[in-house]
C-alpha cells in the first residue's frame, strides 16, 4: 500500500506542503513525475486528505489558547456538535474517555471572547479550563 518513500514525502509534506517536485524528488531519489504520481496515489488511498496553511495567531492578535474539557449533563450530544461545528474560535473538539466527555482547543483574542464561550457551554454541561502558557510543539 505505501512505504518507507511515500513516509519521507509525508514527512517532507507535513513541514512544508509547497515544497516542489524537484525538490522532493532529489531527497528520495525519484523523478519530480515520479512524486507526484505517489502523491496523487497517496490522496487516492485518502492517506492525504487536505492540504493547509499554519498562522502565528499571536500575529493575529489571537494571543490566548485554551482547552476546555466538558462535562455533559445530558445524552444529547447532537446540539453541541452542531455548536462546536459553527463557532470559530474552537480550533479543535475530541470526543475523549476519561475524564471528561469533550476536550476543547479554543483560540481566542481576549478573556470576554473566552467567557462569552464558556457561558454557552454552559447550556451543555460543566466544564474544566486549562490556560496554555507556551506552546513547545505545533
Amino acid at each position: 500500500m505505501f512505504d518507507e518513500i511515500d513516509l519521507k514525502i509525508l514527512d517532507m509534506l507535513k513541514i512544508n506542503s509547497k515544497i516542489s517536485l524537484k525538490e522532493i524528488g532529489k531527497r528520495v531519489h525519484l523523478t519530480p513525475q515520479g512524486v507526484s504520481n505517489r502523491i496523487i496515489r497517496l490522496q487516492n488511498l485518502g492517506i492525504i486528505t487536505q492540504y493547509t496553511i499554519c498562522t502565528n495567531n499571536y500575529l493575529l492578535g489571537k494571543n490566548i489558547t485554551a482547552f476546555i474539557t466538558i462535562f455533559m449533563k445530558t445524552t444529547k450530544h447532537d446540539k453541541l456538535v452542531k455548536f462546536i461545528k459553527t463557532n470559530t474560535i474552537i480550533t479543535e473538539a475530541h470526543r475523549i474517555s476519561g475524564d471528561g466527555c469533550y476536550l476543547f482547543k479554543v483560540v481566542c483574542s481576549n478573556m470576554d471572547e473566552l467567557n462569552l464561550l464558556l457561558d454557552n457551554i454552559m447550556e451543555y454541561g460543566t466544564y474544566r479550563l486549562n490556560l496554555s502558557t507556551s506552546t513547545l510543539k505545533e
